[in-house]
């Protein structure tokens, strides 16, 4: 069993940053460029009421800290207060959102890179951190994995899911929603986002807002709304996001886009999460600046 420091919520803290300095985090091109920046951390409590909040409004399919533990230990007699969400978010890094701002219809390659093989470094990065507690004597697991996650269908917002990223992120204090239904957090919106559900006591980290739009321009008062014309398919209005319009677009010709130019098989877009005030930061309402270049 490995010994770690008193300080759990450093140590898992440098677990994600070892991983990202190492070579599994790659774009996998010809630069050799890194798919993502230095993380963002946050620790949701299992019992945070906020997730049975989440599974009444999403629907009955949704699953709970506990829940999600559950699918892995089912024997297991863990109450939710002893589950942490461990929740972190994984910034593009800045070619990639410079080279998609340039985009009107379809998303760059170093964007289409950044999904296909961003989603492999992020599932990688969610076994590394399991497997690390694993040694330590913590039981984890990933709701996202493939055996215990599936795609559903809410009867108040359409497509869903099982377990959403943005969601425990959320959760866990890393940021809010914006009109398109992008998380914008500290480090932007031009990001992934990963979790896992731990038996392991850590702070749990204070929500810095009341509200589940609270950084998004558009909701603090109707300045922006910047991440409509970057639609090119007219899914994101004042009223919000289509979710059918814009799967059918980045599921169908983006996809195909990415295949004949890039030779890459992934379903792709994020034209809304590049050239917007939230693409690298948190907007201030007051000047439209974000809190960091």
């Amino acid at each position: 069993m490995e010994t770690v420091p008193e300080d759990n919520a450093t140590w898992i803290q440098g677990l994600i940053e070892d991983f990202l300095r190492s070579p599994e985090n790659s774009l996998a091109n010809a630069d050799k460029d890194p798919a993502f920046a230095s993380a963002l951390v946050g620790f949701a409590g299992g019992e945070d009421p906020l997730f049975e909040e989440m599974k009444k409004d999403i629907g009955p399919f949704y699953l709970t800290p506990l829940e999600a533990f559950k699918k892995v230990y089912p024997e297991s007699e863990v109450k939710a207060e002893d589950l942490t969400v461990i929740s972190w978010i994984l910034p593009h890094i800045k070619k990639t959102r410079l080279d998609n701002r340039k985009e009107g219809t379809y998303p760059s390659e170093r964007w289409a890179r950044g999904k296909k093989f961003g989603m492999q470094v992020g599932a990688r990065l969610q076994k590394h951190v399991v497997e690390a507690l694993g040694r330590a004597g913590y039981r984890a697991m990933a709701p996202v994995a493939p055996s215990h996650w599936s795609e559903e269908r809410s009867e108040k917002y359409g497509y869903a899911s099982t377990w959403s990223e943005r969601h425990a992120a959320y959760a866990a204090g890393l940021g809010t929603f914006g009109l398109c239904d992008g998380l914008i957090t500290p480090v932007g919106k031009a990001m992934r986002c990963g979790s896992i559900v731990a038996e392991i006591a850590l702070p749990r980290t204070k929500r810095p807002y009341e509200s589940h739009t609270a950084y998004c321009l558009f909701f603090a008062g109707g300045s922006c709304g910047l991440c409509i014309p970057r639609c090119p398919v007219g899914a994101i209005t004042k009223e919000g996001h289509n979710k059918e319009k814009c799967r059918s677009h980045v599921d169908g010709e983006c996809m195909d886009h990415a295949k004949s130019h890039y030779g890459l098989e992934t379903n792709v877009c994020g034209l809304c999460q590049t050239g917007v005030p939230c693409e690298s930061g948190v907007p201030v309402k007051k000047t439209g600046r974000r809190e960091r270049p």
